[in-house]
């Protein structure tokens, strides 16, 4: 999935601290949103 710079990112869900879980639409309008991944840099591939 590709993304571009000004396009509403989709919805989605994540694991968060004490078993809960915590997804992109609780931020949306409220504050800035950083989307930053880094393939590989935790694995030995």
């Amino acid at each position: 999935m590709a993304a571009n710079i000004g396009e509403v990112a989709p919805d989605f869900t994540l694991p968060a601290a004490n078993n809960e879980s915590t997804n992109l639409a609780q931020y949306r309008g409220k504050k800035h949103v950083v989307l930053s991944f880094h393939i590989f840099n935790f694995t030995s591939g």
